[in-house]
């Protein structure tokens, strides 16, 4: 299963699961812990800012994120939960754990895998340059991105619920 959450929930979340892989999607200079329980191998990191178009001071997400976060999901047996995160639990891990379905469920339509994130979590708004480098990645020819601006906006919150995805 993947969990995702914001930050301030990460090691109650891993405690609570039994999680022992986690990606981190915060900002450059955002502080934070390394959370306890997780070995090195088992922690992807990316660092770069939530937004969806080049601003003067900011990182945006690039190709090589979107590989480097593809390749970790490849990586991972399944057997033991994932954590994903990043500041709010709103933007950029729902992107994140929005690619893991539909690398997971190749016969799935992006439609229907948007439509159930959607449903596991009213305030994700996912990062749509995230989205769209993840499909282009994937081979999804701009299907991912549509699904994703079908969906909309979520409902507004300061963090996001944490919620569980199967893939």
């Amino acid at each position: 299963m993947i969990i995702v959450g914001p930050l301030n929930k990460v090691q109650p979340l891993i405690d609570e699961h039994g999680v022992k892989h986690v990606v981190t999607l915060l900002a450059p200079d955002t502080p934070h812990d390394a959370p306890v329980g997780i070995t090195p191998g088992r922690h992807l990191k990316l660092y770069f800012h939530d937004i969806v178009q080049p601003m003067d001071g900011h990182v945006p997400p690039g190709a090589g994120d979107a590989e480097k976060l593809i390749s970790f999901f490849q990586s991972w047996d399944r057997q033991d939960p994932m954590l994903v995160h990043c500041w709010a639990g709103i933007s950029r891990s729902t992107a994140a754990a929005y690619t893991a379905l539909c690398m997971f469920r190749p016969d799935a339509s992006e439609e229907e895998l948007a439509q159930e994130l959607r449903k596991a979590s009213p305030s994700a708004t996912p990062n749509r340059l995230i989205v769209s480098l993840a499909d282009e990645v994937l081979g999804r020819n701009g299907r991912m991105v549509k699904a994703i601006e079908k969906i909309g906006r979520g409902a507004d919150a300061f963090e996001g619920t944490p919620f569980v995805l199967r893939p």
